[in-house]
Protein backbone atom coordinates (compact mmCIF):
# COMPACT_ATOMS: atom_id res chain seq x y z
CA UNK A 1 0.00 0.00 0.00
CA UNK A 2 1.37 3.40 -0.86
CA UNK A 3 1.67 6.20 1.71
CA UNK A 4 -1.15 8.26 0.18
CA UNK A 5 -3.54 5.32 0.47
CA UNK A 6 -2.62 4.66 4.10
CA UNK A 7 -3.15 8.32 5.04
CA UNK A 8 -6.47 8.39 3.17
CA UNK A 9 -7.77 5.22 4.81
CA UNK A 10 -6.78 6.23 8.34
CA UNK A 11 -8.28 9.73 7.92
CA UNK A 12 -11.43 8.21 6.45
CA UNK A 13 -11.71 5.75 9.33
CA UNK A 14 -11.56 8.63 11.78
CA UNK A 15 -13.89 11.05 9.93
CA UNK A 16 -16.33 9.07 7.78
CA UNK A 17 -19.32 9.35 10.13
CA UNK A 18 -18.87 13.10 10.49
CA UNK A 19 -18.46 13.57 6.76
CA UNK A 20 -21.60 11.52 6.09
CA UNK A 21 -23.64 13.57 8.56
CA UNK A 22 -22.51 16.77 6.85
CA UNK A 23 -23.60 15.30 3.51
CA UNK A 24 -26.98 14.35 4.96
CA UNK A 25 -27.64 17.95 6.02
CA UNK A 26 -27.28 19.10 2.42
CA UNK A 27 -29.27 16.30 0.81
CA UNK A 28 -32.96 15.51 0.59
CA UNK A 29 -33.00 11.76 0.78
CA UNK A 30 -30.93 8.88 2.10
CA UNK A 31 -29.89 8.01 -1.46
CA UNK A 32 -28.75 11.59 -2.11
CA UNK A 33 -26.72 11.47 1.10
CA UNK A 34 -24.95 8.30 0.01
CA UNK A 35 -24.25 9.71 -3.47
CA UNK A 36 -22.98 12.97 -2.04
CA UNK A 37 -20.76 11.11 0.43
CA UNK A 38 -19.25 9.06 -2.38
CA UNK A 39 -18.60 12.22 -4.38
CA UNK A 40 -16.88 13.77 -1.36
CA UNK A 41 -14.67 10.70 -0.97
CA UNK A 42 -13.71 10.76 -4.65
CA UNK A 43 -12.73 14.44 -4.40
CA UNK A 44 -10.75 13.84 -1.23
CA UNK A 45 -8.91 10.93 -2.86
CA UNK A 46 -8.14 12.91 -6.01
CA UNK A 47 -6.89 15.83 -3.90
CA UNK A 48 -4.68 13.81 -1.54
CA UNK A 49 -1.52 14.88 -3.37
CA UNK A 50 -2.39 18.54 -2.82
CA UNK A 51 -2.71 18.16 0.98
CA UNK A 52 0.22 20.16 2.35
CA UNK A 53 -0.38 19.67 6.06
CA UNK A 54 -1.02 23.36 6.77
CA UNK A 55 -4.05 22.24 8.78
CA UNK A 56 -5.14 18.92 10.20
CA UNK A 57 -6.27 16.38 7.65
CA UNK A 58 -9.76 16.34 9.16
CA UNK A 59 -10.05 20.14 8.76
CA UNK A 60 -8.95 19.77 5.15
CA UNK A 61 -11.49 16.96 4.58
CA UNK A 62 -14.34 19.00 6.10
CA UNK A 63 -13.48 21.92 3.83
CA UNK A 64 -13.68 19.65 0.77
CA UNK A 65 -16.93 18.10 2.02
CA UNK A 66 -18.56 21.51 2.52
CA UNK A 67 -17.46 22.71 -0.90
CA UNK A 68 -18.88 19.60 -2.58
CA UNK A 69 -22.10 19.84 -0.57
CA UNK A 70 -22.57 23.51 -1.47
CA UNK A 71 -21.95 22.71 -5.13
CA UNK A 72 -24.54 19.90 -4.92
CA UNK A 73 -27.01 22.26 -3.26
CA UNK A 74 -26.49 24.81 -6.03
CA UNK A 75 -27.08 22.21 -8.76
CA UNK A 76 -30.12 20.90 -6.92
CA UNK A 77 -31.60 24.39 -6.62
CA UNK A 78 -31.12 24.98 -10.35
CA UNK A 79 -32.87 21.70 -11.10
CA UNK A 80 -35.74 22.63 -8.78
CA UNK A 81 -36.55 25.53 -11.05
CA UNK A 82 -37.18 23.03 -13.85
CA UNK A 83 -38.98 20.34 -11.83
CA UNK A 84 -41.67 20.36 -9.17
CA UNK A 85 -40.71 18.50 -5.99
CA UNK A 86 -43.54 16.77 -4.19
CA UNK A 87 -43.31 17.64 -0.52
CA UNK A 88 -45.20 14.48 0.37
CA UNK A 89 -42.27 12.43 -0.98
CA UNK A 90 -39.87 14.15 1.40
CA UNK A 91 -42.26 13.79 4.33
CA UNK A 92 -42.78 10.12 3.53
CA UNK A 93 -39.02 9.50 3.52
CA UNK A 94 -38.56 11.22 6.87
CA UNK A 95 -41.51 9.36 8.38
CA UNK A 96 -40.00 6.03 7.36
CA UNK A 97 -36.82 7.01 9.23
CA UNK A 98 -38.89 7.80 12.32
CA UNK A 99 -40.74 4.48 12.07
CA UNK A 100 -37.44 2.62 11.80
CA UNK A 101 -36.36 4.07 15.14
CA UNK A 102 -33.55 6.09 13.57
CA UNK A 103 -35.14 9.35 14.58
CA UNK A 104 -37.33 10.81 17.29
CA UNK A 105 -39.59 13.84 17.34
CA UNK A 106 -36.96 16.27 18.61
CA UNK A 107 -34.31 15.05 16.19
CA UNK A 108 -36.82 15.30 13.34
CA UNK A 109 -37.56 18.90 14.36
CA UNK A 110 -33.84 19.71 14.61
CA UNK A 111 -33.14 18.28 11.14
CA UNK A 112 -36.02 20.22 9.66
CA UNK A 113 -34.86 23.44 11.28
CA UNK A 114 -31.21 22.95 10.26
CA UNK A 115 -32.27 22.36 6.65
CA UNK A 116 -34.21 25.66 6.74
CA UNK A 117 -31.08 27.70 7.59
CA UNK A 118 -29.17 29.64 4.96
CA UNK A 119 -26.09 27.94 3.52
CA UNK A 120 -23.54 29.74 5.69
CA UNK A 121 -25.40 29.03 8.93
CA UNK A 122 -26.00 25.44 7.84
CA UNK A 123 -22.26 24.90 7.34
CA UNK A 124 -21.46 26.36 10.76
CA UNK A 125 -24.08 24.32 12.59
CA UNK A 126 -23.10 21.12 10.78
CA UNK A 127 -19.53 21.48 11.99
CA UNK A 128 -20.63 22.58 15.46
CA UNK A 129 -22.94 19.58 15.83
CA UNK A 130 -19.98 17.36 14.94
CA UNK A 131 -18.25 18.67 18.04
CA UNK A 132 -15.59 20.75 16.32
CA UNK A 133 -14.02 23.57 18.31
CA UNK A 134 -14.63 27.15 17.23
CA UNK A 135 -10.97 27.33 16.12
CA UNK A 136 -11.41 24.34 13.78
CA UNK A 137 -14.65 25.74 12.38
CA UNK A 138 -12.97 29.09 11.76
CA UNK A 139 -10.07 27.34 9.98
CA UNK A 140 -12.43 25.36 7.76
CA UNK A 141 -14.67 28.29 6.83
CA UNK A 142 -12.03 31.03 6.77
CA UNK A 143 -13.82 33.18 9.35
CA UNK A 144 -12.52 34.51 12.66
CA UNK A 145 -13.06 32.45 15.78
CA UNK A 146 -14.99 35.33 17.37
CA UNK A 147 -17.26 35.58 14.32
CA UNK A 148 -17.99 31.85 14.59
CA UNK A 149 -18.87 32.22 18.30
CA UNK A 150 -21.32 35.04 17.55
CA UNK A 151 -22.86 33.17 14.62
CA UNK A 152 -23.32 30.00 16.71
CA UNK A 153 -25.08 31.95 19.44
CA UNK A 154 -27.47 33.43 16.86
CA UNK A 155 -27.99 30.08 15.13
CA UNK A 156 -28.81 28.40 18.45
CA UNK A 157 -31.46 31.03 19.06
CA UNK A 158 -32.94 30.50 15.56
CA UNK A 159 -32.97 26.73 16.02
CA UNK A 160 -34.51 26.98 19.48
CA UNK A 161 -37.35 29.15 18.14
CA UNK A 162 -37.86 26.93 15.10
CA UNK A 163 -37.96 23.74 17.16
CA UNK A 164 -40.44 25.26 19.61
CA UNK A 165 -42.72 26.21 16.70
CA UNK A 166 -42.64 22.65 15.38
CA UNK A 167 -43.12 20.94 18.73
Amino acid sequence: MEKREIIFLSALEENQDKLYRICSIYSYSHEDSKDLFQEVLVHIWKSMNSFKGDSSISTWMYRIALNICLRFKSKYTKNQKRFIRLDSMTIANLRSEVNNGIDNEKLFALRKCVKSLNEGDKAIVALYLEGLAYREISDILGLSENHIAVKIKRIKSKLFNCINEIL
